[in-house]
């Protein structure tokens, strides 16, 4: 029996969910399963992960029938083997000893929910300086007001039964509600791990750095003011990447 669940959500990820497995079976910590959650995709998504399903021991493919980020994440959650839970996005890359650091430091400082910061090594300077500026806000506010980056983020199965798991009402800012929630269970200890994952650019080379990290401001300082996005206030569609 693996020690972690890792779950992936799909929409029309062929070009990118290769490199993040060929990362996961680099690993030097493979004490994992894999469960692959994938939103209707339309194009070689599905074929690609039956493609590499027997490079790892433990491997399963969902097929939702409908869409959904928290939806996916919250269906993975519920095939879990493992207590331990890893959430990632497709277009998410893993350093060969991120688990295995990752894990042990979960471990040594007892965390139950670990928030992970973006690596911005080899990109350009403008990434490089939006994504410092993410990492910044993340550890600034991870005592009173919790953020995080849903692409990479750990959670235990206990905490995310109390919670009820993601918010499948939010459109935007679902991974900061989930840790926002956790913070405040009982008994739940929640910190930024060092550990960094890189993050595929493609959303703020579509939509613009500034025009990203301003749409996200505005959706936290809403959230800190006045309470969740639950009418959509901030309207943000998943899976629109070119």
């Amino acid at each position: 029996m693996p020690n972690l669940s890792i779950v992936i959500i799909t929409l029309n990820e062929a070009q990118r969910l290769p490199r993040l497995l060929r990362d996961l079976k680099q690993q030097t910590w493979r004490d994992f399963e894999i469960i692959h959650v994938d939103s209707r995709s339309d194009d070689q998504t599905l074929q690609i992960s039956q493609d590499w399903r027997d490079c790892f021991e433990y491997y399963d493919i969902i097929r939702m029938p409908q869409r959904g980020v928290s939806l996916g994440r919250n269906t993975g959650a519920r095939h879990a083997a493992c207590d331990r839970l890893l959430f990632l996005d497709a277009d998410t890359r893993l350093a060969p000893d991120f688990l295995e650091r990752a894990t042990q430091e979960l471990q040594q400082r007892d965390l139950e929910v670990g928030i992970v910061c973006m690596d911005s090594t080899g990109l350009p300077l403008h990434h490089k300086v939006g994504f410092s500026v993410f990492n910044f806000g993340i550890r600034l506010t991870s005592r009173f007001f919790p953020t995080a980056i849903g692409a990479c983020l750990f959670s235990e199965r206990e905490i995310h039964d109390e919670i009820d798991g993601f918010d499948e009402r939010l459109s935007l800012c679902e991974d900061c509600n989930y840790v926002l929630k956790a913070s405040k269970a009982p008994l739940s200890t929640l910190g930024v791990l060092r550990a960094r994952f890189s993050f595929d650019p493609r959303r703020l080379d579509q939509d613009g750095t500034l025009k990203t990290g301003f749409t996200y401001l505005r959706a936290n300082l809403h959230r800190f003011f006045h309470g969740e996005l639950l009418k959509d206030e901030i309207p943000y569609e998943f899976g629109h990447y070119r």
